[in-house]
């Protein structure tokens, strides 16, 4: 298997640059080829702009998501972001690895997602119609690929949980989970959260690197999270509604767009 992981911490010596070598040595001795995105070492641009549109007409009014369809369609994209697009068609699995930053993944990653799903590529994809309405959510460039999400975190794992002041984490990372991942296609695995992390010791720290170990032992067999398909329907169309008739008694909010069983937290 091909694997694919975007790294997003500025410092190489920190416990992420440590677990993110404990995941590629457990990968590669599983016999997958890896590649790794360094985003701070690699100086990589966050911002999105005109620099970013070099065929963009000097005058013309900006507006971000029609240049990127025009750069896409006409192959203009610049280097750095063709690189990255042509790393995720090679991929069959990719992670994504960064610190929890105010309830988010950080900026230079935000950036990186801003700049590579370009209009064509992960978004802006098949008809839209009174029955079906794009390749998305389950369908798209990237379908019948996985991934998932590598997180740290100062906090305890109960400050995460349903009734932690910080919100379930899952609810947290549902706009990266389902928004951009399973946006564009992907099967998205359960996230790997590591909790208090800036108080480990080396006993704990042996035990949060074997857990990833195991994660990425398992990475081709683990069942993805249950997200309904949007044009599977579920979802009335164009209103992207849930059909009135279904009903989940015991889910509220991101859960109810969890297809059977709900899904609880996993920090494993």
């Amino acid at each position: 298997m091909k694997v694919l992981l975007v790294y997003a911490h500025p410092e190489p010596r920190s416990l992420n640059g440590t677990l993110r070598d404990v995941a590629v040595k457990a990968l590669e001795a599983e016999g997958h080829e890896v590649r790794v995105t360094d985003l701070y070492a690699e100086g990589w641009k966050s911002e999105i702009d005109r620099a970013d549109f070099p065929a963009l007409i000097p005058d013309a009014r900006f507006k971000p998501s029609r240049a990127s369809k025009e750069a896409f369609a006409t192959n203009t994209l610049t280097a750095d972001v063709r690189a990255e697009q042509e790393k995720l068609l090679w991929a069959d699995t990719l992670i994504l690895q960064f610190p929890l930053w105010w309830y988010s993944m950080p900026a230079i990653l935000k950036g990186w997602v801003d700049r590579v799903y370009a209009y064509g590529f992960a978004y802006g994809v098949g008809e839209h119609s009174d029955k079906y309405w794009g390749k998305r959510f389950g369908e798209g460039t990237l379908a019948g690929k996985r991934a998932m999400l590598v997180v740290t975190t100062g906090g305890w794992e109960e400050h995460y949980s349903p009734r932690g002041v910080n919100g379930p984490i899952d609810d947290l990372l549902f706009p990266i989970n389902h928004g951009v991942l399973y946006y564009p296609g992907y099967d998205v695995l359960p996230p790997f959260v590591a909790y208090r992390v800036d108080g480990l010791d080396e006993a704990g720290f042996e035990a949060t690197a074997e857990r990833l170990r195991q994660r990425m032992r398992t990475l081709t067999t683990t069942p993805p999270i249950p997200y309904r398909r949007q044009n599977g329907g579920d979802y009335l169309i164009p209103t992207l509604e849930l059909r009135p008739d279904i009903e989940a008694a015991d889910a509220r909010g991101f859960a109810l767009h969890l297809n059977g069983a709900i899904h609880q937290g996993n920090s494993a």
